[in-house]
């Protein structure tokens, strides 16, 4: 049988990928560790799996180096239980970091706050002094703007000629019996005149048409708008008095402390004029609107200021508490950690192990706070020695992995790379990547996941890729992989 020269070719072309083909599974098979002998410890125990402590969410089929934190890989056994968030701490490590303790406790609070605030003439103290008919003003008494007057004591005479002619036809008409006696008293009432000025004429039997307006309450002289020899109108004001007892402390409360206030509620009050002395007072008056610029609430105390030392204008401190005191949780408010997003605080469990725990504030008393969710009577946080843990013991990367579980914004957002691939196992693949500017990350060797099994055909170790990948949870999926030119 005589072979062409083509056919030979072709033929021996295909006899020697045969035969490659079938080195290359021997040599596969004779270098491959099959799963079960690399699952088995020395001392026999079988390892379902390797991951970082810090990041258990994250499995390994191998161990080594962590990419993420710097750390050697943990073996996780099959007869172990469930991997636990966090970090274990060495008793005589956190001793020497100065770790201090708190149990949560639950203890009647009642909130309380002070509130900074301004003395001021309560409103509803003001008197307004008018002329009752015109005339003019012979006499002012010395009186000022800021004096202080008590009750019917005078501030201006003013002559009044209309009252003197009716005054005299009273007197004429007074001594006979009937109506006409009567309307002409009558008369006297109608033009404003006094009752007391009245009863003197019929005391005195004169005419007496030059009329003393006195102070109607005690207080302080706001406003004087007359002055000896002027003419006055009828119904022309002549001063402004207000009261000085009580007076408004007049404070603003934020709205997030505006439940606190509620009217006729106890009020202590202190002034820097009189260090030591309290004023004790009640909320009169809520505005019903918040301030446009501030957001806050005007609130009215009145305080009482019987001895007049409380002068409108001074500064001073108002106590306010709620009036019943409710249980709750506490925990001191130096153990909070705030992150911006997010309320934390780190707990101490078993074992020396510690694990961060989100919560939900409440109500602040003192140096102590309220946790609304997140935490149980009983159990004990860490207080001191906070971030001396996030330092021995890298629980920033616990932390973040918190972070991280809030699958909103970080589940949505991706992040462009360049890099070389020096491991490639199923979905998981190891990148030796450049900086990434989106998340400020600079360059480093670390783990990501595909998300698909075919985004790996195409992909060997040592190919330089351009790649897109998003966060999940504590996990880095790569969306979208491709061969290229790595950028310097």
């Amino acid at each position: 049988m005589i072979i062409a020269p083509r056919t030979a070719f072709l033929a021996g072309a295909a006899l020697i990928a045969l035969l490659a083909v079938g080195a290359g599974g021997y040599w596969l098979g004779a270098n491959r560790t099959p799963m079960n002998a690399a699952s088995q410890s020395e001392d026999g125990r079988r390892v379902l799996y390797w991951y970082d402590p810090m990041v258990p969410d994250q499995h390994f089929d191998a161990p080594g180096q962590s990419p993420f934190m710097d750390m050697e890989l943990v073996p996780r056994y099959a007869d172990e239980g469930p991997v636990e968030a966090g970090v274990r701490i060495d008793p005589g490590v956190a001793q020497n970091l100065g770790v201090r303790l708190a149990t949560v406790e639950s203890e009647p609070v009642a909130r309380s706050l002070t509130a900074a605030g301004i003395i001021a003439f309560s409103e509803r103290s003001i008197a307004n002094v008018q002329a009752r008919s015109g005339g003019f003003v012979e006499r002012t008494y010395g009186r000022a703007v800021g004096d202080v007057v008590g009750a019917g004591a005078p501030l201006v005479d003013i002559r009044v000629p209309d009252w003197a002619a009716a005054q005299a036809e009273y007197l004429a008409l007074r001594g006979e019996a009937g109506e006409l006696a009567a309307a002409a008293r009558q008369r006297l009432v109608m033009l404003g005149m006094p009752q007391s000025l009245i009863e003197r004429v019929e005391r005195e039997g004169a005419a007496r048409p030059v009329a003393t307006i006195v102070s109607p309450v005690s207080g302080a002289i706001t406003a004087l708008d007359l002055r000896a020899g002027m003419t006055v109108a009828q119904g022309a004001p002549i001063a402004s008095i207000n009261g000085l007892s009580p007076v408004w402390l007049v404070v603003s409360l934020s709205q997030a402390d505006a439940g606190l206030a509620q009217p006729g509620d106890r009020v202590v009050a202190s002034v820097p004029a009189y260090p030591g002395d309290t004023f004790s007072g009640r909320v009169e008056t809520i505005l019903p609107a918040a301030n446009a610029a501030t957001r806050t609430i005007e609130v009215r105390i009145a305080l009482a200021n019987n001895d007049g030392r409380l002068r409108p204008g001074m500064t001073a401190d108002a106590q306010l508490s709620e009036r019943r005191s409710a249980p709750a949780l506490m925990i001191p408010a130096e153990a909070v950690i705030r992150t911006g997003r997010r309320t934390l605080v780190i707990v101490a469990g078993e074992n020396g192990r510690y694990a961060p725990t989100e919560i939900e504030l409440g109500r602040r008393a003192g140096d102590r706070i309220e946790v609304r969710r997140g935490l149980s009577e009983g159990q004990n946080v860490v207080a001191s020695g906070q971030f001396l843990i996030d330092s021995e013991a890298n629980l920033s990367g616990a932390l973040a992995r918190l972070e991280a579980s809030s699958s909103g914004q970080a589940a949505t957002q991706s992040h462009n790379a360049t890099g070389r691939v020096t491991a490639l196992n199923g979905l998981n693949v190891t990148i030796a990547h450049g900086p990434v500017p989106s998340l400020q990350w600079p360059s480093m060797t670390m783990a990501f996941v595909l998300e698909r099994p075919e985004q790996a055909r195409g992909i060997a170790i040592g190919d330089t890729i351009t790649f897109r990948f998003r966060q999940d949870g504590s996990r880095y999926v790569i969306v979208d992989i491709r061969e290229g030119e790595a950028r310097p």
